[in-house]
């Protein structure tokens, strides 16, 4: 077990949460639990232009109906706040002052046009444009190693735009460590000057995130894999600063269902599922994106099915409580290559979930849906159509589907099999069944099937000329469960109704 574990989840409010954002909370929050370690949430605001007023708050809302929510962040445990960064900024400035104090940093007044002309240039010639020693060394760059402190003071004073960038190092070659994918060796001539700090007065996000999590005292930074390309750059921040550096963990991509790359909110809208955890209505267009919580998704299942999708517990269980999921995990465990997604084994996941949730508790989720039909039937009823039905339900919301026979008699009956079990020999045969039944008086489930069955027996005719018949009659289709338990249900006088009515309506 490893000690005083703190990590950290640092969204951006651009929008909803993606799935793919949602498991990099779920690996973070398992891992701090696994190690009796605090779970942060830090808000990454610093690109104001991409700010969306509501996208903290669905952050927030969707991992506690994930049931994964964080120990310390905005408004609850403030012990290293404030947790947005638009209410840091003056800290950043201070920081990326000691950088230029220290030589790790420089101003730099290149326009947009004055890099454009650069890779121009240089694609010109067939080489690749990299913003660093290189070019700072012919004084190609309009930066301040070409330029006196009077005149970078002039030109701040004179309002010319400007960022400070850091300065990598010459000829070295870094040799990082990432818990899941090892060792890593980067030469450092091949890395850009990364911008730090705006003219606005904001940091980038590579200077914040590092200032950030060591005042946070963050000992493991367990991210996307999309951030692996910043490790290096991350790491020398750590080594100008003269901190400590966490420990790195780089998660795999989620992939498409089809084809190749990332899963992305297009794929999920061409084949119908969701990539976001909690429906999102977009506030400039309107439109309303799906949630896996509106589909009719248990959280506990959608969590489950989150987790597998790059780790793996190194065994042939598949069903985890989050507790489970907690005692198991390991980042050791965490694959190196994307996991494809699979919304059918999502789908079996929830089914899987559906099978060993308590009735009374999906009872409470079906008579809301049963008042929004206009029907007023007790909750013990309810129970045992619940009961009966819920073993092919994949969710709350198919248990009309499979169930409205129970409630409402049936007003069309199955073409093909009316065709094929509905002959003219039938109608006289039901006739008779209507009179063998009236005569029933213990009309449970055991008796009615033993007195239809010994009533079959001695007409001695096919058990399905009967039962086939009287399925269609009761359900309106060759479907639901025990055929003798519908007929209790529903009553002597309710089964009479439904068979008289088939035998007006399919005669």
């Amino acid at each position: 077990m490893e000690s005083n574990v703190r990590v950290r989840f640092a969204p951006s409010p651009t929008g909803p949460l993606h799935i793919g954002g949602v498991r990099t909370a779920l690996y973070n929050y398992l891992f701090a639990k696994k190690n009796n370690g605090t779970f942060v949430l830090r808000i990454e605001d610093t690109d104001q232009t991409r700010y969306v007023a509501n996208a903290e708050k669905y952050i927030v809302d969707a991992l506690n109906w994930c049931n994964i929510p964080f120990d310390e962040g905005p408004g609850k445990n403030e012990k290293f706040g404030p947790y947005r960064q638009s209410e840091r900024k003056e800290l950043y400035k201070k920081y990326a002052d000691t950088l230029l104090k220290t030589g790790w940093a420089y101003y730099a007044f290149d326009s947009s046009d004055d890099l454009t002309n650069y890779r121009k240039e240089h694609e010109a010639e067939g080489k690749t444009f990299v913003y660093n020693w290189q070019n700072r060394a012919d004084g190609s760059l309009v930066n301040s190693l070409v330029l006196s402190d009077e005149e970078v003071q002039a030109k701040i004073n004179a309002g010319e735009n400007y960022v400070i960038r850091f300065k990598t190092p010459q000829n070295e070659i870094l040799k990082l460590e990432d818990e899941i994918r090892g060792n890593i060796t980067i030469d450092t001539n091949t890395l850009d000057d990364k911008i730090l700090f705006k003219g606005d007065g904001m940091p980038t996000y590579h200077l914040a995130n590092i200032v950030d999590d060591h005042l946070m005292e963050i000992s493991h930074v367990i991210r996307g894999e999309e951030w692996l390309p910043s490790m290096p750059l991350h790491v020398l921040l750590y080594k100008a600063f003269k901190w400590d550096a966490p420990k790195f963990a780089h998660l795999p991509l989620i992939l498409k269902p089809v084809g190749k790359g990332k899963l992305s909110k297009r794929d999920g809208d061409k084949l119908g599922f969701p990539v976001f955890p909690l429906e999102y209505t977009n506030d400039v267009t309107g439109d309303i994106s799906n949630g896996y919580r509106e589909d009719g998704y248990f959280s506990d299942a959608f969590i489950n099915m989150l987790a597998f999708l790059g780790w793996n517990p190194g065994t042939e269980q598949e069903l985890f409580s989050l507790e489970e999921l907690t005692n198991s995990f390991d980042l050791k465990r965490v694959s190196k290559s994307g996991a494809k997604f699979s919304p059918d084994k999502t789908k079996w996941f929830n089914q899987q979930y559906m099978q060993s949730k308590d009735n009374n508790a999906l009872t409470d989720l079906f008579l809301p849906i049963l008042k929004e039909k206009g029907i007023d039937k007790d909750k013990n009823f309810a129970l045992k159509v619940v009961t009966s039905i819920k073993e092919r339900a994949v969710f709350v919301k198919d248990f009309w589907e499979l169930s409205s026979f129970f409630f409402e008699t049936p007003t069309t009956f199955d073409a093909k099999a009316s065709k094929k079990n509905w002959k003219e020999t039938t109608t006289p045969l039901m006739q008779e069944l209507v009179t063998k039944i009236n005569s029933i008086a213990n009309f449970t489930s055991e008796n009615t099937e033993k007195e239809i069955k010994e009533w079959i027996t001695n007409k001695e005719i096919g058990f399905g000329k009967v039962m086939q018949p009287l399925r269609l009659s009761l359900v309106g289709a060759l479907k639901g469960p025990h055929l003798f338990d519908i007929i209790e249900m529903i009553g002597k006088e309710e089964t009479i109704k439904r068979i008289e009515n088939a035998i007006q309506k399919l005669s």
